[in-house]
């Protein structure tokens, strides 16, 4: 069984090849550049390298969501062109479940974080026993809200993500010593875990699959408000 794996689903882009017994290769940067114009590439150039051809591949796994808009949009797209036209299992997974499998070894609640303007954030909370249990569902939510939630909780929590770094101070403001803040190294979303994490989920239906924004895109809220307004 040979999967591909990937994530565009935030600045970093992700690629991965992986068969039952190890990682064959993996591609990946966190870069401010555009997907559109390199995923696919990515994609052909980690196949060539690992002498993959497209008849190999078994399944493929994307990273569904949320995180940026446009990003998503990408990696749902390629994902359910290439499982169209191969005709092979398509499997998405949570880009949340993604990032907090960085914390697997973590001994309390993984919260990823995704920065969604406003002081709202993507986030969820997991956590790792054999394998990634979801203790609060993936949402769309204030960060302020979200923290005193977390704060009731009294345990432990490690937050994952690039984004994190924008609201240290409020997470240790309100959580004290039970925010652990993860290194560097951690805030990454890794492609061959995202592998891992769906190799043997259950797949879904190619043509109804959608991206998982949690919320609707800024000018989407403002045409259905508009449409409220003129009945």
């Amino acid at each position: 069984m040979t999967v591909l794996a990937i994530d565009t689903s935030t600045y970093v882009l992700g690629v991965a090849l992986v068969d039952d017994s190890k990682v064959i290769g993996e591609y990946i940067t966190n870069l401010k550049k555009n997907h559109s114009v390199r995923a696919m590439p990515a994609i052909e150039q980690l196949m060539r390298d690992c002498d993959i051809t497209a008849d190999q591949l078994s399944k493929i796994v994307v990273a569904q969501g949320p995180g940026s808009y446009t990003g998503v949009r990408i990696g749902v797209t390629i994902a359910k062109t290439m499982a169209f036209a191969l005709d092979i299992p398509l499997i998405g997974v949570s880009s949340l479940e993604l990032l907090a499998a960085n914390g697997r070894f973590f001994n309390g609640y993984i919260c990823p974080i995704f920065d969604a303007r406003r002081g709202q954030v993507y986030t969820g909370l997991y956590e790792y026993h054999q394998n990634m249990k979801v203790v609060m569902n993936d949402q769309n939510v204030l960060l302020h809200d979200w923290l005193e939630q977390l704060k009731k909780l009294e345990r432990p929590i490690l937050f994952l993500g690039n984004d994190v770094s924008l609201h240290v101070e409020a997470i240790q403001q309100v959580l004290g010593e039970f925010a652990v803040i993860g290194d560097k190294s951690m805030h990454n979303p890794y492609p061959a875990k995202l592998a891992h994490l769906g190799i043997f989920r259950d797949h879904v239906e190619v043509h109804p699959f959608v991206p998982n924004y949690l919320r609707l895109a800024e000018a989407e809220a403002k045409w259905l408000e508009q449409q409220k307004t003129s009945q």
